[in-house]
């Protein structure tokens, strides 16, 4: 079987590329904007049935802790500092667009687009927390087998 197709030569010039060439190749800047795109379509499949629930919350963990992994080394403080303002940017939006969608016990309704966010960001306490933690793992361990 011979190789003789464009397609075909793709192949053999992606087998020659080294593995450290495809490794943490997302910029700060790209990392912060797929992250809040990937974001932005996990809620919208998840308000599909007009509750934000447990398929936000594990996109959530998903989009952070990948963040911390594709990042270039220089983005590793950007991807740190990153899953708490996503988390109330997106719950802000929700909130704004969709209040019907975050349900709380207990929460009056009147309290208001900024009332909602504080509750509904105490709420996925427990997500924010997992993903936090599982980009700084990754990023303590990218920085601990950082070849020098």
């Amino acid at each position: 079987m011979t190789m003789s197709s464009p397609a075909a030569g793709a192949i053999m010039a992606l087998a020659r590329t080294p593995a450290a060439a495809a490794r943490y190749d997302l910029t700060p800047r790209a990392t912060v904007v797929c992250s809040a795109l990937v974001l932005a379509a996990v809620t919208g499949l998840d308000l599909l049935d007009d509750r934000l629930g447990i398929a936000f919350s594990v996109g959530f963990v998903l989009v952070v802790v990948s963040a911390a992994t594709a990042v270039q080394d220089r983005g590793l403080f950007t991807t740190g500092v990153m899953p708490p303002v996503l988390l109330v940017a997106a719950l802000l939006i929700v909130a704004a667009t969709a209040p019907e969608a975050i349900v709380i016990e207990g929460l009056p309704e009147t309290a208001g687009v900024f009332g909602l966010t504080l509750s509904a960001t105490i709420a996925h306490g427990v997500p924010l927390l997992i993903g936090h933690a599982g980009a700084i793992a990754v990023i303590v361990w990218r920085i601990l087998t950082v070849r020098r």
